[in-house]
């Protein structure tokens, strides 16, 4: 646990009593101030109560008396598409409000600091697709090369619940945009910026709203180097607020699908080949294609981007090599969970929205592809230049008829349920085909969670296997 500093006799009030409400608790205790928790799900607050905390309701005015703070967990809304009322309480009261990032970064260095050989490094990786398999990948390349390496965020731990790192340790982040927007301390050593579609829009007021969230990553945390995809104009943007001129290597650009021009430093991937320039000169190269942890071009922007941060740490073009090729993937992503007959079982329930299933349409061919679920703005129809290897499609969820309008004369069958379309696709799927899960929407009308979704599809597909055997 990392105690957060400058709170000792300060009450501050924590709204969300998820993973990170509850770990910020704890770390606000051992800081020495008093936590006033609440969360308005009665199931959330019975669960902190049964580790032993109290719970204060918000909706009281007498538990504002004395508060210092509000910390408020990432999925509660501070400013659209409206502020929750707890939120708008303090705001109008002028109580600051914050997140525990902003803890975080406020309360990581200590005293200790000053007699390490090598002061710990953050990396912070933010983005609209590919940020989790990124932060993963970085993770596993350091700790692959023996390098001593915590991650939390949004993938994993929450950040205040990480061990207080020691002398050379670095802490990788993967930080959405709700976290990024809120916090009031950004400090990352290395800053990475993945890419951008559409995502999250009401939440941030549209697409500008979204961007100026994550470019918050660089614009106010003043990283020593930054990594950014300059793939998408508004990351050819950051990447131009960044630098200082076309020969600045404190700024690394990657791309997927091209060769970047003559920049200072550059990472990217063309033809499934991973290629390093500096200075005017090539400095490495890596082909990606068998590589099977990290399948199709979405995923070698990611192994660009990992690329770029661990070279900003100062890894050697070899040891991020061998962490490349050892890296298993993360589940639910590009997920490999079976190949039997000839035929090919990917799971990727991660693929919630247009964008990130687009990628995964792209990365695989004779595709059976399995989607729908809770739609999002806009349906599926800018997946149409995308869908040329797809043979079925199978739908699934409460916008499997509304997909179905969109899909033309695409062969598809309404499966409703998971069970009926893996069963349907397992049926039809022939040797060289590939039945993929890439719902292009989120999970919520039929499982918790996309995590749940993608288990369910593993199941029922390891079942069906064994049936055959």
């Amino acid at each position: 646990m990392i105690p957060v500093q400058g709170v000792e006799g300060q009450r501050i009030a924590v709204l969300g009593l998820g993973r990170s409400g509850l770990a910020t608790a704890a770390a606000l205790k051992a800081g020495g101030a008093e936590p006033l928790l609440w969360d308005d799900s009665p199931e959330a607050r019975i669960r902190a109560e049964a580790q032993g905390w109290i719970c204060h309701d918000l909706g009281r005015s007498d538990v504002w008396e004395e508060v210092a703070a509000l910390i408020v967990s990432p999925g509660i809304p501070h400013l659209y598409p409206q502020p929750n009322r707890h939120v708008a309480r303090a705001m109008e009261a002028g109580i600051p409000v914050d997140n525990d990032i902003g803890l975080f970064f406020r309360s990581l260095a200590t005293g200790a600091w000053d007699h390490f050989d090598q002061p710990p490094r953050v990396v912070a990786v933010t983005g609209s697709n590919g940020k989790s398999t990124t932060t993963a990948l970085i993770h596993h390349i350091l700790t692959a090369a023996g390098r001593p390496a915590q991650m939390a965020g949004n993938i994993g731990r929450g950040v205040l619940d990480l061990d207080p790192p020691a002398d050379g340790d670095v802490v990788v982040l993967e930080l959405s945009s709700y976290q990024t927007d809120l916090a009031r301390a950004l400090t990352p050593d290395v800053s990475v910026f993945t890419n951008l579609s559409p995502d999250h829009l009401d939440r941030h007021g549209g697409m500008g709203g979204y961007f100026a969230a994550k470019r918050r990553l660089f614009a106010e945390g003043g990283p020593d180097r930054a990594v950014i995809g300059v793939d998408e104009p508004e990351g050819v943007y950051l990447a131009n607020q960044t630098a200082m001129g076309r020969g600045d290597d404190r700024l690394i650009r990657i791309a997927s699908g091209r060769k970047l021009g003559d920049w200072g430093w550059s990472v990217f991937a063309r033809k499934g080949f991973l290629s390093e320039w500096r200075k005017g000169r090539q400095v490495a190269s890596v082909d990606l294609r068998e590589i099977a942890g990290l399948p199709g071009a979405h995923n070698h922007q990611n192994a660009c981007a990992a690329w770029g941060a661990c070279r900003a740490l100062g890894l050697a073009p070899r040891e991020i090599e061998a962490g490349l090729r050892s890296f298993a993937g993360l589940p639910h992503r590009s997920q490999l969970i079976a190949e039997a007959g000839g035929v090919r079982y990917v799971n990727d329930s991660k693929a919630t929205n247009v964008d990130s299933a687009a990628k995964a349409l792209q990365a695989f061919s004779g595709i059976r592809w399995i989607a729908g679920g809770l739609g999002k703005e806009g349906g599926i129809s800018a997946l149409k230049p995308h869908l040329g290897a797809v043979r079925k499609v199978y739908l699934i969820g409460h916008s499997a008829r509304d997909f179905a309008l969109e899909l033309g004369d695409l062969p598809h069958e309404i499966c409703e349920t998971m069970d009926r379309a893996v069963a349907a696709a397992m049926a039809e799927a022939a040797p060289g085909e590939t039945v993929l899960l890439a719902p292009a929407a989120a999970s919520f009308d039929q499982y918790p969670n996309f995590e749940k979704r993608g288990e369910h599809f593993t199941e029922l597909v390891q079942a069906g296997l064994a049936l055959r055997d």
